[in-house]
């Protein structure tokens, strides 16, 4: 009998550690910083509600809304991007942004109405979350 539970237990274990070891992340995804959201406004951010994304970059980086404002997302590349909030994976910070979601190239989405009680909302595409370029801040004010 304990040979037996002894086999069941060294069975469960390997199978825990082959079950932890699959998890890889693609090697776009892992290159360059993990998405973060600036304590104060950037010195660059510009006052619009559109962010337009084009060669995986999104332009402008950091903008500035007021509160309300809906944001507009423009996906002019192509290939889908995934625009949620930080932090990844969470997504929590401003929920808002995550009703952009999934774009395909050449689809508009918008954010809902930007109402957290954040000044500064940081967004990334939650598929290449550590892509620079896809990462930016909206300041509510």
């Amino acid at each position: 009998m304990r040979l037996l539970m002894a086999a069941v237990c060294t069975a469960a274990a390997l199978s825990s550690m082959a079950c932890g070891s699959s998890s890889s992340s693609p090697s776009s995804a892992s290159s360059g910083p993990a998405p973060t959201t600036p304590a104060t406004t950037p010195s660059t951010a510009v006052r619009t509600n559109t962010i337009t994304i084009a060669n995986s970059v999104a332009t402008p980086k950091d903008i500035i809304v007021t509160r309300g404002t809906q944001v507009t997302f423009i996906n002019n590349d192509n290939q889908q991007h995934n625009m949620t909030s930080n932090p990844h994976p969470e997504h929590t910070d401003c929920p808002e942004i995550n009703s952009v979601g999934l774009m395909n190239g050449g689809q508009t989405k918008q954010t809902s109405n930007m109402v957290t009680n954040r000044a500064i909302c940081g967004f990334h595409d939650h598929d290449l979350p550590n892509v620079a370029g896809l990462q930016g801040s909206i300041s509510i004010q």
